[in-house]
């Protein structure tokens, strides 16, 4: 289910009751179409979260800590200046539309008491977050302008009077009585979903497959009491909110009983879309940020993989070299049935058993003596190479070993994280170096995740190289237990205690399996050893290690653990 009309609802009615006369206290902008509000209400903190991201725009309260950027940008600056210390002081949904406005009452430079709006609109790609004064109704800035040349209906800059997005003229089904829907529908047409779709505001697809569903027949019997049936908790702010996990995952805050899963629900909306974008949007950025690097990684993989392909026909050509030998010695034997000019010669073969004959290719311009050096000569060659093309596949083994790696932590990477795996690639020689100004760079150490198990045991979780190595190198003791997936390109996962029960030794497991290639598989293979049995060989690889003493267990990634232990 989409982020539509009624979770809109849903959402900005419990805002209304939780942070509606809170005091706003610290605003931050993590990332370019996101805001994070704090907001002091009813004696404690409420973190508030607003998103135009084209693929996941939403608004929520939410316990999600976000890394925020050393300098912020001009919006969330300005956005400091006007709201800090400022008293929210109403949350109003227009319609059932997702277009939700945040009234304001603070004081300016002067003193005198202002009224500011936040009006958020959720349209996609043309989402937008647009701060306004509320007695002249003028922009004072917006997270997206929106310029004559993009927009021939609006203008949104600074300084421009603001105008609503284009108004479709639709119903709001929570208004409509029995009469105006017999009135708008046609029910001899058919299509009855389409219908709903382009009469009613706000309703998302799913919402209009489960008043479908509950009619069973799309006639003027069965529709107008499922509809009604439907949308009446949603009238009376009464919510379900839950998640479906089946083939595929969505969430909702009504029951939706057309489709089939498991369902999960909780306490509040904010908790279920808590929950359902964790991790989705960071993907999304992180996707845009290292797409170049993914695309790097997984053709210099590629390449790799052709390499080995030709080393390995090259090693099956350097087997053949016993059969020069033979063909320069058989030819040594038989000099005198052999001349100049002579393409090819049928000996007696004596290394075969029984005596068989075979004919010998040769050089026509060649001597019988030059002929049979030769053979002799590609005999050394080819012996020789062996060696050299075996060396050459183990490197390019390690070489594949390394990339694969490092393709599986960009895919479980951070944004954070993409900058030291751009740094290490640079480093070792794949891609060229950024230039940076001339000054000392400060070198950080690597900020490690933490988890804490269900018995209160602190367990650390590498996400990259530079961050597995400090783990295991730096961090941990010799007697801490250190977890990696067996023969499968994973995270570096350590248990930073000597006493811990079985619960935490399986817990730090599936760690170590969800931050591997493994993730989405089950029954996946996990090695553990305590970290005195961990060791880098010399001239490594970054992040690659050997170890024994190792004890091996089976488990099966969960995403939901991992959440817990992260909280």
């Amino acid at each position: 289910m989409s982020f539509d009309g009624i979770v809109t609802r849903a959402v900005t009615n419990d805002l209304q009751n939780q942070i509606v006369t809170g005091r706003i206290s610290k605003i931050h902008q993590p990332f370019k179409t996101d805001l994070v509000m704090t907001i002091r209400a009813n004696g404690k903190n409420h973190s508030l979260f607003l998103s135009v991201n084209p693929s996941f725009a939403r608004f929520h309260l939410t316990n999600e800590k976000y890394e925020n950027p050393k300098e912020p940008p001009m919006f969330c600056m300005l956005l400091r200046k006007h709201l800090e210390g400022s008293i929210l002081e109403q949350v109003e949904q227009k319609g059932l539309e997702r277009i939700i406005t945040f009234s304001f009452k603070g004081r300016n430079e002067l003193g005198d008491v202002s009224y500011k709006k936040l009006i958020i609109e959720l349209m996609g790609r043309h989402s937008n977050i647009i701060f306004i004064d509320s007695e002249s109704l003028t922009i004072i800035d917006s997270m997206k302008h929106i310029p004559p040349s993009l927009s021939s209906y609006r203008t949104v800059l600074p300084g421009q009077p603001y105008k609503e997005p284009p108004h479709i003229d639709k119903l709001n089904p929570l208004e409509v009585t029995e009469e105006d829907l017999l009135r708008k529908l046609r029910f001899n047409e058919g299509k009855m979903d389409k219908q709903l779709l382009n009469t009613f505001s706000g309703l998302s697809p799913q919402v209009i497959k489960e008043i479908l569903y509950r009619a069973k027949f799309s006639n003027q019997e069965t529709v107008p009491p499922a509809f009604f049936e439907t949308l009446q908790p949603i009238k009376e702010h009464v919510y379900e909110p839950q998640m479906i996990v089946g083939d595929h995952e969505g969430f909702s805050v009504i029951e939706l009983t057309h489709l089939k899963g498991e369902r999960r629900t909780f306490d509040s909306v904010h908790e279920l879309l808590d929950r359902y974008f964790s991790g989705k949007a960071e993907r999304d950025r992180v996707k845009q940020q290292a797409n170049d690097l993914e695309k790097f990684l997984r053709n210099e993989y590629n390449k790799n993989k052709k390499k080995i392909k030709k080393l390995e026909k090259t090693l099956v050509d350097a087997e053949k070299a016993q059969k020069q030998q033979r063909f320069g010695e058989l030819l040594t034997a038989h000099m005198h049935l052999v001349k100049t000019g002579d393409k090819d010669v049928t000996v007696i073969d004596y290394y075969d058993p029984e005596q068989k004959e075979v004919t010998i290719p040769l050089d026509e311009h060649k001597s019988p003596s030059e002929n049979a050096q030769l053979f002799f000569k590609r005999y050394h060659k080819l012996k020789n190479s062996v060696a050299v093309v075996e060396e050459q596949i183990d490197k390019t083994i390690i070489e594949m070993k390394y990339l694969d790696q490092l393709i599986q932590q960009v895919e479980t990477a951070s944004p954070k994280d993409i900058e030291d795996i751009r740094d290490e690639l640079a480093e070792e020689g794949y891609i060229k170096k950024r230039y940076q100004k001339k000054q000392k760079k400060k070198v950080d150490k690597p900020v490690i995740e933490k988890y804490i198990s269900s018995e209160g045991i602190e367990m650390y979780v590498g996400k990259n190289n530079r961050q597995n190595e400090y783990l295991t190198n730096r961090l941990a003791r010799q007697n801490d237990t250190w977890f990696h997936t067996k023969d499968i390109p994973g995270s570096h996962v350590v248990i930073r205690s000597e006493q811990f029960g079985e619960e935490t030794l399986m817990e730090a497991a599936k760690l170590a399996a969800y931050f591997s290639k493994g993730r989405h598989s089950s029954q996946v293979p996990v090695d553990y050893t305590l970290i005195r049995h961990v060791k880098k060989p010399s001239g490594a690889k970054p992040g690659y290690v050997i170890y024994d003493n190792q004890t091996t267990v089976y488990v099966t990634p969960d995403e939901d653990l991992v959440l817990k232990l992260k909280k």
